[in-house]
């Protein structure tokens, strides 16, 4: 590199921080070919503000200054106008600060544009305000954030009907991902391109200590995927469980513990197509009433597709590590093999053999609703359960397999807090006479 830098004169080297395809990550350099939208997805940080800009520079400006791009017209777009100036415009990413001194653009404050030194203006739109786009016309557009629009639907749909200038009029949408129907909808339009990464792509320009803690605290957890993997992950329609729901488990505190159970729900068969068996850890705090218990789930210690002794061994360890006080073993597969099992390797073990006798739906719901009040907290690293839980709807499971981590979830709770509170009775206070 040095010896590549040295070789170049004083203007290439003044140009070259503003020649964004000599520095671009793969991810923010639009694809080939004949689109109408690029979709640029991934986590906070990756890098999507800048390559918006860069974009709206690439087709607005010319070969020199006064020339004329492919774009004339342009609509900036973002959730609110605060927004779209702040970010889209004066940003550390945005135009302004990525447009070389000769062909930056003039803020005109008092009608919301940009005007380039060659004629081609932007406008700023928020999409709260759906009907400002009503009118206006496009050749290019620069949607940011898209995901997490208010009026999302309305203001794209508006978005669309003006854009409509020039031979192929384009746009591109910077977004972190969120399950919102406009979103998901671009995403399957054959004329829409995508490209995706993770906060980490861009981690030579993010500071090291944001990294750390940002991992650390979200790390292997539903959130985390989304907003730092930049993964689209839904709630299926009727979901027991939601994304805000969890998000919520991982902001509660739970006392000092009183037991602590590891839930076995073992495979039908034990072989490497079977199913993963769930192994789930939760603890509880049941002191006082029923309605002051709180429970927090503690490690989904699944395995997949182990044979009966690896998942045996598997359950028993996760008791080791935390100090159960019992094991709560599913036997309607396996009858008193599953029992068999976990003798052979902890003859002592307390152990509670449960049989289910409703649906898995109908077992999960009186556990959804502890969540719904507020009553289960979640530790880190229960991505892959989450996103069983969110899948789990009053009709069943919306997804591939079984369930397996869910019906551990619920054995869990239900031998923690749902049979015990059935069984609770008031203390009497008996008077004397």
């Amino acid at each position: 590199m040095e010896t590549f830098l040295a070789g170049l004169d004083d203007r290439t080297l003044l140009a070259l921080p503003y020649l964004f395809e000599f520095w671009a990550l793969p991810h923010q350099l639009p694809p080939e070919g004949a689109w109408r939208s690029w979709v640029v997805m991934g986590g906070r940080g990756a890098g999507k503000t800048r390559a918006g800009a860069e974009w709206i520079r690439a087709e607005v400006e010319g070969a020199r200054p006064a020339d004329p791009g492919r774009a004339r017209r342009v609509a900036l777009v973002a959730e609110t106008l605060d927004q779209a100036r702040e970010v889209m415009v004066f940003g550390e990413s945005g135009i302004m600060a990525s447009s070389p001194p000769d062909r930056r653009p003039e803020w005109q404050a008092t009608r919301r544009r940009l005007v380039w030194p060659n004629g081609a203006e932007a406008q700023i739109f928020s999409a709260r305000e759906p009907e400002a786009l009503r009118g206006p016309q496009f050749d290019a557009a620069w949607a940011d954030e898209l995901a997490k629009w208010r009026d999302g639907q309305a203001a794209w749909d508006m978005l669309q009907f003006g854009l409509r200038l020039g031979e192929a009029p384009r746009q591109v949408v910077t977004t972190t991902p969120r399950n919102v129907a406009v979103l998901k909808s671009l995403l399957t339009q054959p004329n829409t391109v995508l490209t995706h990464a993770p906060t980490e792509a861009n981690r030579a320009n993010l500071a090291a200590s944001f990294l750390e803690e940002i991992r650390a605290r979200y790390d292997g957890t539903r959130l985390g995927r989304q907003e730092l993997d930049g993964a689209l992950l839904e709630d299926a329609e009727g979901a027991l469980w939601t994304l805000a729901m969890l998000e919520a488990a991982r902001e509660l505190r739970v006392p000092e513990l009183s037991r602590v159970v590891v839930a076995v729900d073992p495979p039908a068969t034990g072989h490497a197509g079977s199913d993963a068996c769930g192994i789930v850890v939760v603890g509880a705090c049941t002191e006082g009433a029923p309605q002051d218990w709180r429970a927090v789930v503690l490690e989904d210690a699944s395995v997949a597709a182990a044979s009966p002794q690896r998942w045996a061994e598997a359950a028993l360890d996760a008791m080791a590590r935390h100090g159960a006080d019992r094991l709560v073993a599913e036997v309607n597969q396996g009858g008193d093999m599953v029992e068999a099992v976990i003798r052979q390797v902890d003859p002592l073990v307390p152990l509670s053999k449960v049989r289910a006798t409703r649906g898995k739906a109908a077992r999960a719901e009186p556990v959804a609703a502890l969540y719904e009040q507020g009553r289960v907290a979640h530790a880190r690293g229960l991505a892959a359960l989450e996103d069983q839980m969110c899948r789990m709807t009053r009709q069943g499971f919306d997804g591939a397999g079984s369930p397996d981590r869910v019906d551990a979830l619920v054995w869990a709770l239900t031998d923690l807090m749902i049979a015990p509170a059935a069984h609770w009775r008031r203390p009497q206070i008996r008077s004397i006479a």
